[in-house]
């Protein structure tokens, strides 16, 4: 592939459209360092807790861990589809996403090894068949997918599996969960700041993948069985995710609810799911105007 022309000498960036503002959030907000946090008051706070409470919270950063590394992983065909359609402002902001995401594998790394004391190689019992099933096979196949087939409707399936489901629905569920742990218990300030900071990031991802989606339906709203496939498939899969591991404790640790937990998680999908609906029936100018509205 040769180039006829680049934008920075001829039309310019479009310093006012979603993929520009987020990049410029990026810069912003997205560098910071785990190796900056200070954990030395989570040391003492992990060893005051019960047996069953640690392995709750151990469980769910292994979950995160994997997920992180997962995506980390999965993610450049994504950039090389956006980076091949000539979409500069869009694939500057998605460079971004391999720091962070890299960043964010960084950081609960090193939680549970200075924190925690875990041994990398044990923590992979807690990847339950669901999760498996996910982060091991729906994830890499529909983001590998886009190296043989870049289309729209394979874009759609692999943010949808993504940004959507794995980000929107079960990223977004997992801080909740924690911050209603720390913040019950007083708690674990370090690891906090550090999940403050990483949802952040996300948030800036998730934003990205509506965008995407949004730009693409809003293109072809017959896609729109794209979109549904997805979530027919993927949203039990992703509350049973969520569910199952409370059935692994009797109490549950913290007093944590598995019903109020997987009706966030139904209700973080959904309010997304209804952006898309909307996107399908708008025209492209409404589509970048909401999106901005989000970004502020």
């Amino acid at each position: 592939m040769t180039h006829s022309s680049f934008v920075t000498t001829t039309t310019g960036l479009d310093r006012q459209s979603p993929p520009m503002r987020l990049f410029e959030k990026a810069k912003k907000f997205g560098v910071w360092n785990p190796s900056d946090i200070d954990l030395s008051q989570d040391v003492q706070d992990w060893q005051n807790l019960a047996a069953d409470e640690q392995d709750m919270l151990l469980r769910l950063m292994a979950m995160f861990v994997g997920g992180e590394e997962a995506v980390t992983l999965d993610l450049l065909p994504l950039i090389q589809v956006i980076a091949s359609e000539g979409r500069l402002e869009e694939e500057m902001f998605l460079t971004t996403f391999l720091f962070e995401e890299a960043k964010h594998v960084d950081f609960f790394t090193r939680v549970m090894g200075d924190v925690c004391g875990e041994q990398n190689e044990a923590l992979e019992r807690y990847h339950l068949p669901a999760y498996k099933t996910l982060f091991y096979e729906a994830l890499p196949q529909a983001l590998n997918a886009l190296k043989q087939d870049s289309s729209a409707r394979a874009q759609i399936y692999a943010s949808m599996t993504y940004n959507m489901i794995v980000e929107g629905t079960l990223a977004e569920t997992g801080y909740h969960t924690f911050f209603t742990v720390v913040d019950q218990k007083g708690i674990l300030p370090g690891i906090k700041k550090g999940i403050q900071l990483l949802k952040q990031d996300e948030s800036r991802h998730v934003a990205y993948g509506l965008y995407l989606i949004s730009r693409l339906l809003s293109a072809d709203p017959e896609l729109w069985d794209v979109v549904e496939e997805r979530m027919n498939t993927l949203l039990p899969l992703a509350l049973e995710i969520v569910s199952v591991p409370f059935t692994l404790y009797d109490p549950v640790p913290f007093g944590l609810d598995m019903n109020v937990m997987a009706t966030y998680a139904s209700a973080e999908f959904q309010k997304r799911l209804m952006r898309l609906m909307q996107a399908k029936m708008s025209s492209m100018d409404a589509v970048v105007a909401a999106a901005q509205a989000d970004i502020g």
